[in-house]
């Protein structure tokens, strides 16, 4: 028993011994964690680098775009041709990718050799060879009638500018093959491929081994958004925001980029931490000062590596007593192979011993345990060094995501990856302890590039087909020049229709007279009361005017109007605004003031027969009170105000919003004739010559004339442009077959109309997984407020993705991009609607006053003009096409409607005084 335990003593001292000593010879070889973290940053910096559009010509590391824009969804569908071309065999198969959502890929593959004489002959010469093995195997098949779509995995680094060209940058691995650097590879492959008439392939994508590494993985987890392989050379790809990659235009969406990091440190930055054995590796190899961490890291040159340092140690007379072997002088003579043989767990001992007695060696113990301790620091240096890397594209997703802790998964590939026992958990172990903040899964390519090339292939094409449905539905949305022309034109009929007494009751846009006969000349003064209803809020406003310095300072109250109280009964709606204004005396402390001016702003179709006189035509905006249409709604205050005999008011006005928006913006600018609302609802006003309505006597002067333009439409004029989604959101609407013009271009619709188009695009499959959720099957979901935050300029699309999770949407990437173009071309359509009308207004104006050229101010007020991102601009860009003769300033009413029916009330007052006087 003793002599067993001596024995296990005696053993254990010699393996400490011989790690100790091989320690000492290759301590450089040896990477503390700061020394990783180090190199870690010093990748991100590449990166960079390589990304940037002035910095990318330096950067040794050239981060290359391959067009590849979106993973599999698992939707893809149909049967594919790949070929792969980059290791020591050439792969041809057909990958079938069924249609039953199962996630089914049936392979068919066949090696063939790449023989020296290709590989390092002429460019013709391999894409003959190339060419010739794809047409065997279709022929040895039966396939070859069959037209297929084809893609290449090409694993050498190409530029790209589209996903089916590259332009090769250089050859690596053992490949030296002449007259195709600087070529296009996909260009030369189609030329040998065409030379047999007996085939018909299509190239549709040229595909790196890496990046068809993670999509074939990406297919099976969704959540794979890197590519690493650890075989005969290394590389990694990952998904980039588009944002960031400057020699690409455009900043929607993601891009794979093909890192090429095997050239990492070609500039000397790793000087430091390089070898003698490295620069020795390196000035015997095919491309030396080229593929510097590859030749650190992979299987070709692991072996190597090995070999150089017994030799070494052997000359120190550290092994083998100081003989040497012929076999040790012989480059290749230790392949990854054995590295990996050697460091099997159990067997690792026996087999170094095998393998270095096949080298023509006598090793004894201590010589097999140091060897094998050699293999464990080249094999363990080469995973921590890609594991620093990998670490350094970890923290770049992370932060392009902007989370605390990134859930990731990376696709592995690679012959050193897959053999050797100890690599992938010391990779794992070491990116995990450099990126605490990440949980990441690692996933083994189980069936090689090749298949990934095809999933590119089948992911662009479902792309293609996706994309061309998206086209068709959004195309619908855009309004060509003729399209604008024609509304301006119909808008400008019906404005005429609606002034003439005989055609007026028949016309869509009702040009109701407001009875406001005049501007604010800057001479008003007093205090006066404003109410402020149209939406889902109503404000209640003291405006205290001084004359001569067109001073106004206004102090308002905010009341909610509940939906029950908006489509109950009409008398609890004003009994409900007659106590708000209570409320607002009291918070004032004016409730027992003299009888104060009011001034209504009522944002509805009302025709009027007086300043003080509005019979409203039909509720619009979601109320639906009862017994209020065809009433005079300045009576019914008058009454509810009787009713609460509380206080005593004197109305002057009722005002529609978009008359006050103008009286507001009127005050400030003398050109200002026209208002226009661009918010919940739509509406312009302008000041029209009284000779041309035939509604109110009298043809000398002015007077305001509320368009009600949200009815333009309603006999039929817009169903030209109309949509499917404009009938479905008109049909599940308050009041179906009005307000069409208004459904088009208002906040209270636009996102609806969102919605419908999402439900659809979702029911063919090209959104949301083809899954509609309960969420979006709820109507008004999508207020337009989220288009203006989906579309603002600086929103990533990560934002986008969070904004659609919180109305419970869960997109992906692909699903962001579209559900941001669909916003565009909605509310895109609505500015140019709003512009082609007001065009109409302005043209109108200038005919009107016989003048060759008009200068004039809107006042503009409402959500959607100031809250959403682009249309004001799209607005002002149309109205300028449509009216060049005009030069049209827009004022933003910064105080709302309350202060101009103030205004109009104190105008009233003004002219009253002067009729007395």
């Amino acid at each position: 028993m003793f002599a067993v335990h001596l024995l296990a003593f005696y053993f254990a001292k010699l393996k400490e011994d011989q790690i100790k000593k091989v320690d000492r010879f290759l301590y450089h070889m040896r990477l503390s964690d700061d020394t990783l973290l180090d190199i870690m940053t010093r990748f991100q910096a590449e990166m960079e680098k390589g990304l940037g559009k002035d910095t990318n010509p330096t950067a040794c590391v050239k981060m290359l775009p391959t067009f590849v824009r979106a993973i599999p969804d698992g939707s893809e569908k149909g049967e594919f041709l790949a070929l792969d071309l980059g290791g020591s065999k050439f792969r041809v198969l057909t990958v079938q990718v069924s249609e039953d959502g199962k996630r089914n890929v049936h392979m068919e593959s066949q090696f063939y050799p790449t023989p020296k004489e290709i590989i390092h002959g002429s460019g013709s010469e391999l894409f003959d060879y190339v060419a010739d093995c794809a047409a065997d195997f279709m022929k040895t098949r039966n396939i070859e009638h069959k037209k297929l779509p084809l893609g290449l995995t090409f694993s050498f680094p190409c530029k790209q500018s589209k996903l089916e060209e590259g332009i090769l940058l250089s050859w690596t691995k053992k490949f030296k093959v002449r007259g195709v650097q600087d070529t296009n590879v996909v260009s030369s492959l189609t030329k040998a491929l065409k030379r047999h008439k007996d085939i018909d392939v299509d190239v549709l994508a040229l595909v790196n081994d890496t990046v068809a590494t993670m999509m074939t993985c990406a297919y099976d987890d969704p959540r794979c958004e890197v590519g690493v392989i650890i075989g005969t050379g290394t590389n990694a790809c990952y998904m980039e925001d588009m944002s960031n990659i400057d020699m690409v235009e455009g900043d929607e969406g993601r891009m794979c980029i093909n890192t090429e990091w095997g050239a990492f440190g070609e500039d000397g930055s790793l000087e430091d931490i390089r070898t003698e054995f490295d620069r020795e590796i390196d000035l015997g190899s095919i491309n030396p000062g080229k593929q510097l961490f590859e030749k650190m890291i992979s299987g070709l040159y692991m072996g190597e590596l090995v070999r150089l340092i017994l030799l070494k140690m052997t000359k120190a007379g550290l092994l083998f007593r100081g003989e040497k072997s012929s076999a040790l002088y012989t480059k290749g003579k230790i392949e990854t192979r054995h590295v990996a043989a050697m460091e099997k767990y159990k067997e690792g001992l026996q087999n170094t011993r095998e393998i270095l007695m096949e080298l023509g060696l006598e090793p004894s113990e201590e010589d097999c345990l140091a060897v094998q301790h050699v293999c464990t620091i080249v094999s363990f240096r080469s995973a921590n060094l890609c594991a620093a890397a990998l670490a350094a594209i970890l923290t770049r997703l992370q932060e392009n995501k902007k989370l605390t802790r990134l859930r990731t998964t990376v696709g592995m590939d690679g012959t050193l990856y897959k053999i050797h026992p100890q690599y992938p958990k010391r990779l794992h172990k070491v990116v995990r302890k450099l990126v605490p903040n990440c949980d990441v899964r690692f996933l083994l390519s189980e069936s090689g590039s090749a298949k990934g090339a095809a999933m590119v292939t089948a992911v662009a094409a479902r792309v293609q087909a996706q994309r061309k449905l998206i086209d068709e539905v959004l195309s619908l949305f855009q309004l060509t020049p003729e399209h604008l022309v024609n509304v301006k034109n119909k808008m400008r009929a019906e404005m005429e229709y609606g002034l003439k007494k005989e055609t007026q009751p028949l016309a869509t846009v009702k040009m109701l007279p407001t009875y406001v006969c005049a501007m604010p000349d800057g001479t008003e003064k007093g205090n006066y009361l404003a109410l402020d209803l149209g939406g889902t809020n109503f404000r209640v406003l003291l405006v205290k005017i001084r004359s001569g310095r067109r001073s106004v300072r206004m102090y308002n109250k905010i009341f909610a109007i509940p939906l029950e109280i908006m489509q109950g009964m009409g008398e609890e709606l004003f009994d409900h605004i007659v106590h708000c204004i209570a409320d607002f005396l009291d918070y004032m402390g004016i409730k027992g003031a003299s009888r104060l001016p009011l001034g209504f702003t009522f944002s509805f179709p009302c025709k009027q027969t007086g300043l003080d006189k509005g019979t409203l035509v039909e509720w619009t905006k979601g109320f639906k009170a009862t017994d209020c249409e065809g009433e005079d709604v300045v009576d019914m205050l008058r009454e509810a105000i009787k009713r609460r005999n509380e206080f005593e008011l004197d109305i002057v006005a009722v005002v529609n919003d978009t008359v006050g928006t103008m009286m507001t913006c009127g005050y400030e600018d003398p050109d200002c004739e026209i208002g226009l609302i661009a918010g919940t609802g739509s509406n312009m006003c302008y000041m029209e010559e009284m000779k041309n309505i035939e509604l109110v006597e009298g043809n000398e002067g002015k007077m305001c004339i509320n368009t009600e333009w949200g009815g333009f439409g309603d006999n039929g004029c817009l169903d030209e442009i109309r949509t499917q989604y404009d009938t479905e959101v008109d049909e599940g609407s308050l009041n179906p077959g009005k307000q069409r013009y208004e459904k088009m271009t208002s906040g209270m619709y636009l996102g609806e109309i969102v919605r419908q188009i999402l439900i659809d695009l979702t029911k063919h499959g090209l959104l949301f997984r083809g899954q509609i959720s309960e969420r979006l099957r709820t109507r008004g979901i999508f207020e337009t407020k989220f288009l203006s935050q989906i579309e603002s300029d600086g929103l990533a699309l990560l934002q986008v993705r969070r904004i659609l999770q919180q109305l419970g949407l869960d997109s992906t990437c692909e699903d962001s991009i579209v559900v941001k173009e669909v916003c565009g071309a909605v509310s895109r359509r609505a500015a140019q609607l709003c512009g082609a009308g007001l065009a109409a207004i302005v043209e109108k104006r200038r005919e009107d006053r016989n003048l060759e050229h008009l200068k004039i101010t809107v006042g503009v007020d409402g959500t959607l003009y100031k809250l959403h991102p682009h249309f004001s601009r799209i607005l002002r860009e149309t109205v300028k096409e449509l009216a060049p003769q005009c030069d049209v300033t827009f004022m933003l009413s910064e105080d709302g409607s309350g202060k101009g029916a103030a205004l109009i009330t104190a105008v009233a007052k003004r002219l009253h005084l002067k009729k007395d006087n």
